[in-house]
């Protein structure tokens, strides 16, 4: 497990394992977000198990699924709800950490500057530039899809 901190409620990480459910929970993760759809790749744990693996460890556990290069407006908002209702510290993941990365950009993007965001992001290890588009026409417009307190997280 490699979590990389975005803020003091959130880290992300490429693919958890079940055994890795544990070892987040022993680091002091109360919940955990899959960003990873089933049967992305062969092997990978199902998001049940893993809900099933959250729960057996008494974590609080949320699924929201994107493919890569599709996350929405909608899915963004759906992230920082679950930013919102879960208890943290909060580690989301999918297969690298890239999905999670950007769900949480565009979910804080209309409130903290494009720059400020990427280099964020970069600092955790994920280049994100490609994004940055996105990002200033959130910013631009502060057209939020967060709510105001996971905005204040960021």
């Amino acid at each position: 497990m490699n979590p990389r901190q975005l803020t003091s409620h959130l880290s992300i990480s490429p693919q958890l394992s079940i055994a890795d459910i544990e070892a987040a929970k022993a680091q002091g993760f109360l919940s955990v977000i899959v960003n990873r759809p089933d049967g992305e790749e062969p092997g990978q744990p199902a998001i049940a198990e893993m809900q099933e693996a959250t729960r057996t460890a008494g974590l609080g556990f949320a699924a929201i699924p994107v493919l890569p290069g599709k996350a929405t407006v909608e899915d963004a908002a759906k992230f920082a709800s679950a930013l919102e209702t879960l208890d943290g510290p909060v580690i989301a993941y999918c297969r690298t950490g890239v999905r999670a990365a950007t769900l949480w950009a565009l979910s804080v993007g209309a409130s903290i500057k494009p720059d400020v965001l990427l280099q964020r992001i970069a600092a955790t290890g994920y280049d994100l530039s490609a994004l940055r588009p996105r990002l200033e026409a959130l910013y631009e417009s502060g057209d939020a899809s967060g709510t105001e307190d996971s905005r204040k997280r960021g």
